[in-house]
């Protein structure tokens, strides 16, 4: 069974969380530094910041299979984001994630991972999404575990681990 379903053809819902597409207003008011009413305290993150700024050179990072704000569904909070860096290289995609200081160890980052990964099997030719993650960062290391990926190798002169998912094969 899926851990999400499909709200509309824009959003991701799972237990506690939706994940959404970031909107046009939302962006110009990362990029001007403007506060919305619906984003927790500690939002929008650098990491946040520095992925909306490079929206204008990567606009597929928008699109369907894309970027997202991860919202709690609770209060309707902006606590996050994560995204696929669209478009696939020989079926495989990229992920990336952060939530906000104020919202992590809660299991959040785990929760979107594994929703946006599954979304992700569902786009054509897609067979595979990875990250690299720094050793000296575990918490990001048991984000990925706990989303079922798996250490696929390591670079030891970058300090660096990448992991993976792969799709499951089709059922017979």
């Amino acid at each position: 069974m899926s851990s999400f379903f499909p709200m509309t053809d824009i959003d991701l819902v799972t237990d506690r969380l939706v994940l959404r597409r970031w909107t046009p207003g939302e962006v110009t008011a990362v990029l001007d530094g403007a506060r919305q009413v619906h984003w927790a305290e500690d939002f929008p993150a650098e990491g946040d910041q520095v992925i909306v700024g490079l929206f204008a050179d990567n606009p597929a990072w928008l699109g369907e299979y894309g970027h997202r704000q991860i919202i709690e569904r609770a209060g309707g909070l902006v606590v996050g984001s994560i995204g696929l860096f669209w478009p696939p290289g020989e079926g495989a995609l990229e992920i990336g994630y952060g939530i906000v200081a104020s919202r992590r160890g809660r299991g959040y980052a785990p929760e979107a991972t594994r929703a946006l990964t599954e979304f992700a099997f569902t786009a054509p030719g897609v067979h595979m999404v990875h990250a690299t993650v720094e050793l000296s960062n575990p918490s990001s290391i048991r984000v990925l575990e706990k989303a079922g990926f798996r250490r696929w190798s390591t670079e030891a002169e970058e300090n660096t681990a990448r992991y993976r998912a792969t799709a499951p094969a089709p059922a017979q």
